[in-house]
């Protein structure tokens, strides 16, 4: 095969634990001892000697508090080698937690470190709004996450925004835990947010943190129900 017809979507040796190969898979250098969770499923490829293994015991424990609509089906990977996965051609964006918490819509939740914690997050105040459930993944600690996004991302940096920022329940991803939340209703602006006259409703950010927003209003929905 000609080398101009694979520039550029060719194998690379890894530089980080995680990062991107193109917009919509997530590259993993796996390594003993530093396990992932993943989705289920969402191994594309992989180089090396790499295992796994379906509901470890490990999340049997925080898995009896999802709820149903809620629970993300995981997998345990370890060995060594290089790992590729991706769900059903979203965006991924690869994120180094430093100590930060981090709450993920759990729809959006394609990988993270096994040492990281983790455990189901009651989202207060968002199950009046339309879209969002009651419960997200929670994660936090030193180590690495993977999340989708429907189309390509925003991230809002809310320490630089100087003021509040406002978002669509149904197109929020994930948020630093840190940051203040709280519901607004705007009736004037109905007929100009979101799809349709009834979406009334945004959460407003502040404070400290990241919120990362999906360029889609159906984060409930799984991606695989498009490709049907």
């Amino acid at each position: 095969m000609d080398q101009h017809m694979i520039a550029g979507n060719a194998a690379t040796a890894p530089t980080v634990r995680m990062e991107n190969h193109g917009s919509a898979m997530a590259k993993v250098a796996m390594q003993t001892g530093q396990d992932l969770y993943a989705r289920a499923g969402s191994m594309v490829a992989y180089e090396g000697y790499i295992q796994y293994e379906a509901n470890p015991p490990g999340l049997r424990q925080a898995a009896a508090g999802w709820v149903t609509g809620e629970r993300v089906p995981l997998m345990r990977a370890h060995g060594d080698g290089v790992l590729y996965l991706a769900d059903y051609g979203a965006n991924v964006v690869c994120l180094p937690l430093q100590g930060d918490n981090l709450s993920v819509n759990a729809s959006n939740v394609l990988a993270f470190d096994a040492h990281l914690q983790f455990g189901v997050q009651r989202v207060k105040g968002v199950a009046k709004f339309a879209g969002q459930g009651l419960f997200n993944i929670g994660l936090s600690g030193h180590g690495w996450v993977a999340i989708t996004s429907r189309g390509r991302p925003l991230v809002v940096d809310c320490g630089q925004t100087g003021g509040e920022i406002y978002v669509d329940p149904d197109a929020l991803v994930a948020w630093s835990t840190g940051l203040e939340m709280k519901g607004k209703r705007s009736f004037k602006a109905s007929s100009l947010v979101g799809r349709g006259s009834g979406e009334a409703y945004q959460l407003a950010f502040s404070g400290q943190g990241y919120v990362i927003v999906q360029p889609s209003e159906d984060s409930t929905d799984r991606l695989s129900g498009q490709q049907n």
